[in-house]
This record gives structure tokens, C-alpha cells and sequence, in this order.
């Protein structure tokens, strides 16, 4: 009798996402962005986590836009995501408890082959913008509020170019994920701005090569925070704090550092501490 209400309830438990205490592991739901899940990176880091802890990451990989607003929500106990002006009004608002620096890596211009607004080569990402602007050459945009799209605009800005006026027509936006405007930018030969782990691990890249990068102001920084228990109770704390300290922890950035294509390496660690308090 004890072991068919044992297999019913485990049933009832899958089928309802839950943990049961002796029937499943705990589980943590991390709010992320696509970078993160679509290099590839947590795929291959959450499950060394789970070993030493027992603890499964479950990801929900979207926008940082919409990563913030699910954790304002309640909709996960970690966000983890890269926009750290919108990450610290999070923690200033009080949704987040604190806000951690994590990895970086930076941001790439590509863009086709032919080169019609002359980039090519340049260090100057806000010059390059200007001259893409100029030339009316077609410009992807993911246009979906996520970090990569924040940054975007943020370049456009300081480039002086109103993206908003020219949007249908030489600008162009996608509302969906990097790897889509990856194939999106490809398939209509328009420059794009992508992080560098999705550009390293996207197979698809057409005609399209890195045309502008190396400029400081194509840095990338990564944060994680935990959801705040006090707005939502049913936030996962301590479990949820144990894989940020294990994620800027010597385990976490080594498994960070360690984490490659082709020899090339994604992400680079810098746990420090705490920028928000």
C-alpha cells in the first residue's frame, strides 16, 4: 500500500513540476538569458553543480528584459543575466537580496561579406554605427528589451542615430532571440550585434563575419542575484544562494573558465564582491 501511494504521488509530483521530499531532488528555477543556455555554458556547468549538491538548475532562457520581469514576478529563485543598470535598479527596488559579478566576455559587430557601409576592421563600434546608419545598409536588430538589444541601443545613442525613425526600413527588428536574428541577419546580408559566445557557438553564420570588435564599450559583464524571499515567499533561498556561491566559488569559476568550443573560451570569470548591496 505504502509503496503505490509512494509511485502515485511521485506521479502526481512530475506531473506537476514539484519536488517531493524523498520521492525527487530540490530543484531551483535560474531566470537567464539565451547567451547562457544557447553557448551551450550552463548545459555543461549546471549538472557539476547538481553533483556536488544535489540540486537540479532548471533554466528559463529568454530576454534580460523578460529574465527581470519573471523574477519580479516570482517566477524563479536566480537571475542571471547581463544588463547591470537594469540588474542593480532590481536589487535597488528590492526583488533582488544581492547582486554579484560573475563572467564577461564582449560583443561583436557582424556583417556580410560584401562590407556595404565599409566597417570592416575598425575598432570604433560607435563610428562603425554612424557609418552603417549613413549607408542605409540593413542592420538586424533583435529588438526584444533583452541585454544584447540594451546595449544596441545604448551604441546607437551615443552614434547620434535615431533607430526608432529608420525602423521597417534600413533598421530592422526582429523581437526574437539572438540565434533567430543571427539567421535573420544572414538571410537579408545586415550587420548585427551579437554577443560573442552565441557568435562562437551559432553554426549558421551564412556569409556573415566579424566585422567590428575589440572596443571597451563592447564589454559584457554577467550578474546573478537571488529573487528576494521577502517579496516572494516561495523563493528557494538557500538552495538558490548555495548555486550562487557555488557559481562564484573556485568550482564555479573554474567550471566557467574551463568551458570552450573549438578551443575558444566563452565566458571569462570575475567573481568579486558584491556590487549591490
Amino acid at each position: 500500500m505504502f509503496k503505490q501511494l509512494k509511485s502515485l504521488l511521485g506521479v502526481l509530483a512530475v506531473a506537476a513540476g514539484l519536488a517531493v521530499p524523498g520521492l525527487a531532488g530540490e530543484f531551483i528555477v535560474v531566470q537567464s538569458t539565451t547567451s547562457t543556455q544557447n553557448s551551450g555554458l550552463l548545459d555543461v556547468i549546471a549538472p557539476r553543480f547538481t553533483a556536488e549538491t544535489g540540486i537540479e538548475v532548471r533554466v528559463v532562457a529568454v530576454g534580460t528584459g523578460q529574465a527581470i520581469k519573471n523574477a519580479v514576478n516570482g517566477d524563479g529563485d536566480v537571475l542571471l543575466v547581463h544588463a547591470r543598470a537594469a540588474e542593480e535598479k532590481f536589487v535597488a527596488e528590492g526583488w533582488g537580496v544581492r547582486r554579484f559579478d560573475v563572467m564577461y566576455n564582449d560583443f561583436v559587430v557582424a556583417g556580410p561579406g560584401a562590407d556595404p557601409a565599409g566597417v570592416a576592421g575598425t575598432g570604433d563600434v560607435v563610428a562603425a554605427f554612424r557609418k552603417i546608419a549613413a549607408a542605409a545598409a540593413p542592420f538586424a536588430s533583435r529588438g526584444d528589451d533583452s541585454g544584447t538589444h540594451k546595449a544596441e541601443l545604448k551604441l546607437w545613442q551615443a552614434a547620434g542615430v535615431d533607430v526608432e525613425a529608420a525602423s521597417g526600413g534600413w533598421y530592422r527588428e526582429t523581437g526574437s532571440g539572438m540565434g533567430s536574428t543571427l539567421n535573420a541577419a544572414g538571410g537579408m546580408g545586415a550587420y548585427v550585434l551579437t554577443d560573442r559566445a552565441t557568435w562562437i557557438s551559432f553554426n549558421n553564420k551564412q556569409d556573415l563575419a566579424i566585422a567590428v570588435q575589440g572596443d571597451a564599450r563592447l564589454f559584457n559583464q554577467y550578474g546573478v542575484m537571488l529573487v528576494n524571499p521577502q517579496k516572494h515567499p516561495g523563493v528557494k533561498a538557500a538552495a538558490g544562494q548555495k548555486f550562487i556561491d557555488w557559481l562564484i566559488g573556485p568550482a564555479g569559476q573554474k567550471a566557467i573558465a574551463d568551458y570552450r568550443i573549438d578551443g575558444q573560451q566563452l565566458f571569462f570569470p570575475n567573481a568579486g564582491p558584491a556590487a549591490t548591496n
